[in-house]
């Protein structure tokens, strides 16, 4: 059996707003001056929760840990229409909000359960010929992206107040939620984007049971070690 060093695991860390999923990961390597250090599944900047972070060997886990299942919670904001679909792009249109009631929101919101087709945003990391589709948003060029399954086991919304709605949703990975509130938007007749998102869960692990990333960086490498789930934990089936 092969001896694994107590920092090959991962350490599950509830990422704040403003950070990209890279700036946790150059964090923890350079505080604690490790060799190999990923992620399992990206953020962006503002969203926050759940990061599973692997660190030395379990760094070859990372596509078994990002094929699992989501779980996220956040708002959407109803009347813009943003060209990133979320709160990050630029605004692109602005209609007045249509009477919406929490009942017919959750109408609209279950015909998006089950299988669903999704194309990514063009202002999103999926890559065209090799080059991300941001990249090529920022130049003004809009090239066509080809649709891909994902699934949708839930989607419901718990309050709303005119324009913000809040919701929680559980989908396979891969699933690009702001598109999914920029489809809503537009059956709504109005427009709408993601104006907050955290996740909640990631296969079996759960942001209750992360650190803040400041709390995880204050650790000594003792305390790291206590904390880190262990190789063959994280190898065992789900």
């Amino acid at each position: 059996m092969q001896n694994f060093d107590p920092l090959d695991g991962a350490i599950l860390i509830d990422k704040p707003v403003g950070l990209t999923s890279h700036d946790v990961v150059d964090r923890i390597r350079r505080k604690y001056q490790l060799d190999k250090v990923g992620h399992c599944g990206s953020l962006d900047p503002n969203a926050t929760g759940l990061l599973v972070i692997v660190l030395g060997r379990a760094t070859k886990l990372s596509e078994k840990l990002m094929s699992t299942d989501k779980v996220y919670a956040g708002t959407i904001k109803f009347g813009e229409t943003t060209n990133s679909y979320d709160a990050d792009g630029e605004l692109v249109a602005s209609l007045p909000v249509p009477p919406l009631t929490l009942e017919e929101l959750n109408r609209e919101a279950a015909a998006f359960v089950g299988d669903l087709m999704q194309a990514p945003p063009m202002v999103s990391a999926a890559k065209v010929g090799g080059v991300p589709l941001y990249k090529l948003a920022r130049k003004g060029v809009e090239v066509e992206r080809k649709p891909r399954l994902v699934h949708i086991y839930s989607f419901a919304f718990s309050a709303y107040e005119e324009p913000v709605g809040t919701f929680r949703i559980a989908c396979t990975k891969g699933t690009y939620v702001r598109s999914i509130a920029h489809d809503l938007g537009q059956k709504a007749g109005c427009g709408a984007h993601l104006a907050s998102l955290r996740r909640l869960q990631s296969g079996r692990f759960t942001v209750a049971d992360a650190l803040p990333l400041e709390a995880a960086l204050a650790l000594t490498t003792p305390e790291l070690k206590q904390r880190v789930i262990p190789f063959l934990k994280l190898a065992a089936p789900d």
